[in-house]
């Protein structure tokens, strides 16, 4: 038996942290003395304790590492490990189009002396946004689900026979933006208008492009909304993007193209 101390160094864990997870029933020592209260773990308890710290470091919170401990389906484990890789990678893409957005961001202040003037360079104009016959899904959804809800549409497409037109695109109805749970509907262009769930009609919109990726759109968003309210227009429908160049394209993430429209009338 190893007491707690002992156990502490080799895991290279503090006592802090064990008895924590002792009350999250993540690692319960293998014996306790009724009358010191010492802790004491048998050596098998070992890689008990490097299996949850791997299991930390590859971003698995202690809920999930709770969850995970208590499954035995080796397919299931396996499934979430590739989640867990498929979502690390995607934030790795992220930290990289940041990184190369920061640098520029530095390049621009240095020859320009304005911070903000980065943030200016998109141009708006009036423009009357395409018909589109859609296949669409509408729902309470985070940011990182939209993968998921696309994946539900083109499972349809040989399903149910149509032609992907190759644009595809998310509309958004709720008025306020929360990242985690929003009123969004993705959609793809289809050529089969007999088959859609609806069309999108044509509308005047204000638009622009934003090049890079999908952190800083906000940025275009802040510049169209300037642009309606400068020029005498208002909002008449909802904000919907058309993602026309993406990481499907195998292009880095400085390199997508995201069209950004607002339907909007004169005032």
């Amino acid at each position: 038996m190893l007491q707690i101390g002992e156990f502490s160094k080799i895991c290279q864990v503090s006592i802090k942290t064990l008895r924590h997870y002792d009350k999250l029933g993540l690692l319960t020592p293998a014996e306790v003395d009724r009358f010191t209260g010492y802790r004491y773990y048998l050596p098998e308890q070992i890689d008990k304790m490097n299996y949850i710290q791997r299991l930390k470091r590859y971003g698995f919170s202690l809920e999930e590492v709770q969850r995970l401990l208590a499954v035995t389906d080796g397919a299931e484990l396996l499934a979430a490990l590739r989640r867990q890789r498929d979502r690390l990678k995607m934030e790795q893409q992220e930290t990289a189009a940041i990184l190369s957005e920061l640098q520029t961001h530095i390049s621009v202040f240095e020859r320009t002396g304005d911070i903000m003037t980065y943030q200016k360079n998109y141009s708006i104009e009036l423009r009357r946004a395409p018909a589109m016959n859609v296949l669409a899904k509408r729902a309470m959804m985070g940011v990182d689900e939209f993968g998921k809800y696309y994946g539900m549409l083109f499972e349809r497409v040989p399903q149910e026979r149509v032609t992907p037109t190759g644009l595809n695109g998310a509309r958004y109805h709720d008025e306020e933006f929360d990242r985690n749970a929003s009123d969004v509907e993705v959609f793809i262009g289809i050529k089969e208008r007999e088959k859609a769930d609806m069309v999108m009609e044509p509308c005047e919109c204000a638009m622009t492009v934003h090049r890079g990726g999908y952190s800083t759109l906000s940025e275009a968003y802040g510049a169209v909304v300037s642009w309606i309210i400068e020029n005498g227009y208002v909002i008449a429908g909802a904000p919907f993007d058309l993602y026309i160049k993406t990481q499907f394209d195998s292009l880095a993430p400085e390199d997508w193209e995201t069209e950004v429209y607002f339907p909007v009338r004169k005032k």
